[in-house]
């Protein structure tokens, strides 16, 4: 068996991981030049960043140990501090009760407590929106403080127009009361998006990924600076395919991690519907700006979610706290500003000077920084990064879902190839089981990883002594 892989993130590498571990000549081509996906790292002044705050943590045995087997002792647990910036204050994350009541105030803290109680009586009309599935969760003044603004932000349409899958996946099982019993350390089980401790490779997240890459190169190829223009078939069998050079390349089954609607759009013969499908769902952009400030304290958190509305940037980053061997010697700090934006937007065309200006004085802004001289700044653009659940995208994707399932010999993954809002972790479990179904046909459904895929076969952490299980 023959196999290419279609992007070099953590969906794609897990799978030509393992299949290159089994004996399988396998071939990665991916069109950028660099190794990791959205979870790459990189070097900027003398030191080593990521594509904004990257956070592995999984429940699954399986997925950690594959982690571990890649970083062996080469990482540290980092002690999360997060917060939200939000009407020039900032609130701990997870919401601690006594620092949210000190922030909002009595009155207010009074009108979200009611506000709260109202929808366990009489609660907001479920629309299957973000906006109604929070409401009906945290009651209308919560969901407008912490979860209305930055959502939007991210995804450039009204809460009211975004699906709740969104908040299905991300924040599924969370409620006030959960956040209540973890803060008071009354917590059973701590949900992902209150986890406060994480494993961090030594290298930043895409030490992972370059590992991965390195031993499939060995076996076999990883192949920069290499987009593929389309996957080959002949009747709907997979046969190989065509680069953006016009080179074309044979083999007997493609994995692809490509956006699914680039994907579709590149195939023969594809039906008009399906193409029609392909056109209505979207994907959001990311711009980072990076900042070189000149103090080695600035403020404590790894990373801060900025919820206030007079402020364009969506999340800030300090790489100076997660682990010395990012920044070693030096004596600045980097700190990145995440702005989201559509294609079309005038931000994805701005000028690198005029979106470093913008994050300089957004920074100043907060406070976080005072007049901390701030001595660069660097601009990363990342297209298609997030897939856009607008209300009622699950149409048109499971027009394109049950299309491609129509080929023999082409599997779909990660967040782009699946058109899910993954974690690495999902990612990584995604590869895992492409892997699995080709070596030893099984048919896992992958499109339901990241949905209502919680059957792990065994519960396990990562911790600084290695992996302890529930049974541990």
């Amino acid at each position: 068996m023959k196999v290419a892989v279609i992007g070099a993130g953590p969906a794609g590498l897990t799978a030509a991981y393992e299949l290159a571990k089994s004996g399988v000549e396998v071939d990665v081509f991916e069109a950028s030049s660099e190794i990791g996906g959205m979870s790459r790292s990189f070097e900027l002044w003398g030191q080593k960043v990521d594509l904004g705050p990257h956070r592995f943590f999984s429940s699954d045995a399986r997925v950690n140990r594959l982690w571990l087997e890649i970083a062996e002792k080469d990482y540290r647990m980092v002690d999360r501090l997060t917060r939200i910036y939000y009407g020039n204050r900032f609130f701990h994350y997870p919401l601690q009760p006594l620092d949210a009541l000190k922030n909002l105030g009595l009155f207010e803290a009074t009108r979200c407590i009611l506000s709260y109680c109202r929808e366990k009586i009489r609660p907001t009309a479920d629309e299957h929106t973000f906006e109604s599935w929070v409401t009906r969760r945290f009651g209308s003044r919560l969901y407008g403080i912490f979860f209305k603004t930055y959502s939007e932000k991210l995804w450039g349409i009204p809460c009211s127009q975004l699906d709740a899958d969104f908040a299905a996946q991300r924040i599924k099982k969370l409620s006030l009361s959960e956040v209540a019993k973890n803060a008071l350390g009354l917590g059973r089980e701590k949900h992902q998006t209150l986890v406060d401790q994480f494993a961090f490779p030594l290298g930043g997240t895409g030490m992972i990924y370059e590992r991965m890459a390195d031993y499939v190169d060995a076996l076999g190829s990883v192949q920069l600076n290499k987009p593929v223009k389309r996957v080959l078939h002949e009747n709907k069998k997979v046969t190989g395919l065509e680069l953006a050079n016009g080179s074309t390349w044979e083999y007997d089954h493609v994995i692809s991690t490509m956006p699914l609607t680039s994907l579709i759009k590149g195939l023969d013969d594809t039906p008009d519907h399906v193409m029609q499908a392909a056109g209505e769902l979207t994907f959001r952009n990311t711009v980072l700006v990076y900042l070189n400030v000149d103090s080695t304290e600035l403020f404590d958190d790894q990373w801060i979610y900025v919820h206030s509305d007079d402020l364009q940037v969506g999340r800030i980053t300090n790489f100076r706290n997660w682990i010395p061997q990012l920044y070693g010697k030096s004596k600045t700090s980097i700190l990145s500003l995440e702005y989201w934006c559509n294609s079309d937007d005038p931000m994805w065309e701005e000028t690198d000077e005029k979106l470093i200006e913008r994050a300089k004085t957004e920074m100043r802004a907060t406070g976080l920084i005072g007049e901390t001289p701030i001595l660069d700044g660097h601009v990363v653009r990342v297209p298609r990064c997030y897939p856009v659940y607008a209300t009622g995208y699950k149409k048109p994707l499971s027009v394109l879902t049950d299309y491609v399932q129509e080929f023999e010999g082409l599997t779909p993954i990660g967040r782009y190839g699946s058109f899910k809002y993954n974690n690495q972790d999902h990612s990584i479990l995604m590869g895992l089981l492409a892997a699995d179904n080709l070596l030893q046909q099984q048919e896992n459904d992958l499109w339901s990883i990241n949905t209502d895929y919680e059957t792990y076969q065994e519960a396990a952490t990562i911790t600084a002594s290695g992996l302890v299980t529930a049974s541990s």
